[in-house]
């Protein structure tokens, strides 16, 4: 049926003024590939998350983020990752493929992120890393689990697909850790084209190897050449980290994308704030129903990136109130991030198993309402009305 708010697979409209700036870099930009614009969304991306110039990294999509990072952990045969069980299929799956064994740890009741408190609980001498979620735009506690884990030598890795522009103790988030992944996909606050992604990288030497990792391996001959074309126009290599061969792949963002990455920066701020404040009024509007709780937030801890709440009444009520939403009143709603250990792919990779009571409560009573920020005043209202009146039906 033809929905009247349907759970949009785009969050934003641009600009003219947007649109313009792609089109000059497809009229005037010399490569279409890693050149100008790249560089100035990196620079832009990092001033803007008050991090050193030089630690960002723009690519293709959060996945690859993720898997950049994954390289850069120097993995060995034995070390565990803990990710939490409650989150995209992107937080896991890149630190299985670079070798590690997945741990996985349960997210915080009220929160539905990872705190330090539930990685402790699976921390292990072999853990490697954490990755820690900031999940549906809530930043979680990164001065606590960075203090956790740096106590144990152990890498953060910031997954902020969902996380652009939230604030916690006057840091962004994905400034916290070792390592950070962005996403800019399609329902993200920031979008570039539909695809794209970012990785924050802390350590000095460990940057040196970005560019190699994330374009095929090219590098620079270590000698001076005669004759720039001999042996020939550049060198491929493999990089090393921690004394270990990382496999490089081509994971490069085009220069439209990063010139509309750089533009969209101008606004990301004011986008986040009016998602919240639209969140907040709907929030409160629904404050005489017991039945849905959200989690509110009046800071820029929250960017509001997706709008959830768990329903009190319990799996079946929950499913009850979605089909009257779509079938009666066009509204569709969502249910996200089935723990990952639940899912076909990670039973046959022999991680079924976990522990995680309160990601499985989450999932089965959760509702994410439409929530894309170019949603209409006049469908945020309807929608409100309509939560209402279903919920006195039941």
């Amino acid at each position: 049926m033809e929905c009247r708010i349907p759970f949009s697979g785009r969050s934003i409209r641009y600009t003219e003024e947007e649109v313009a700036v792609v089109a000059e870099c497809m009229r005037s930009a010399v490569p279409l590939t890693q050149g100008r614009f790249l560089h100035e969304f990196e620079q832009k991306f990092a001033s803007y998350q008050g991090v050193e110039e030089g630690s960002c990294f723009a690519v293709c999509n959060g996945t690859c983020a993720l898997e950049l990072a994954a390289a850069l952990c120097g993995i060995r045969p034995g070390d565990e990752v803990i990710v939490p069980s409650h989150t995209f299929t992107s937080s896991a799956y890149p630190f299985q493929k670079a070798g590690a064994k997945i741990v996985w740890c349960d997210v915080a009741e009220d929160t539905h992120v990872v705190d330090a408190a539930t990685i402790a609980r699976v921390m292990t001498p072999k853990t490697k890393a954490v990755v820690a979620v900031h999940l549906y735009g809530y930043m979680a506690d990164m001065p606590s689990i960075v203090n956790l884990c740096h106590e144990k030598n152990v890498l953060v890795i910031e997954d902020a697909a969902q996380a652009i522009g939230c604030e916690f103790h006057g840091r962004k988030a994905g400034s916290f850790g070792d390592m950070a992944a962005f996403s800019f996909h399609s329902h993200k606050n920031l979008t570039t084209l539909g695809e794209g992604g970012m990785i924050y990288v802390q350590d000095k030497l460990k940057r040196q190897i970005v560019p190699m990792l994330r374009h095929n391996g090219h590098c620079a001959f270590p000698y001076e050449r005669k004759d720039y074309w001999k042996p020939a126009m550049g060198n491929v290599d493999l990089p090393m980290v921690d004394g270990r061969t990382a496999w490089p792949a081509n994971y490069c963002l085009g220069e439209a994308e990063c010139a509309l990455g750089a533009k969209l920066l101008d606004r990301i701020d004011s986008i986040n704030d009016a998602k919240r404040q639209r969140a907040l009024s709907f929030i409160d509007g629904l404050a005489d129903c017991p039945e849905l709780v959200f989690l509110r937030e009046e800071t820029r801890r929250h960017n509001y990136h997706l709008l959830v709440a768990a329903m009190t009444k319990g799996t079946e009520a929950r499913d009850t109130f979605m089909r009257i939403m779509y079938h009666e009143h066009g509204i569709q709603c969502a249910v996200q991030y089935m723990p990952l250990n639940r899912y076909d792919y990670y039973a046959r990779l022999g991680l079924s198993e976990a522990s995680c009571p309160a990601g499985d409560r989450f999932f089965d009573t959760m509702i994410s309402f439409p929530f894309h920020a170019s949603l209409s005043d006049e469908d945020v209202a309807y929608m409100a009305d309509r939560t209402k009146q279903t919920l006195l039906e039941l």
